[in-house]
């Protein structure tokens, strides 16, 4: 559900709207009923500016939850064969 808070909220409410983005959603503020800026939580703000940082970030997560390592020449082995 999208959230929409008076500007006032984030330091009033600050807490409410850290639970918000820590679960992913963004925070709309408004100031005298006008959208003034979003709050995000940093993993969601990387995804929008650094697709390919966030892409690596989940490699590593994945690589450290894998015992498995390939050499140079196995990733690249298979490549070729498939190409």
């Amino acid at each position: 559900m999208i959230q929409i808070r008076p500007v006032s909220d984030l330091r009033n409410k600050f807490t409410e709207i850290e639970s918000c983005v820590k679960d992913g959603e963004p925070v709309y503020l408004t100031k005298n009923g006008y959208g003034s800026m979003v709050v995000l939580s940093l993993e969601a703000y990387s995804r929008l500016v650094d697709p390919v940082e966030y892409a690596l970030d989940e490699a590593d997560a994945a690589a450290e939850n894998d015992s498995k390592r390939m050499t140079h020449d196995e990733v690249f082995g298979d490549i070729r064969e498939k190409l």
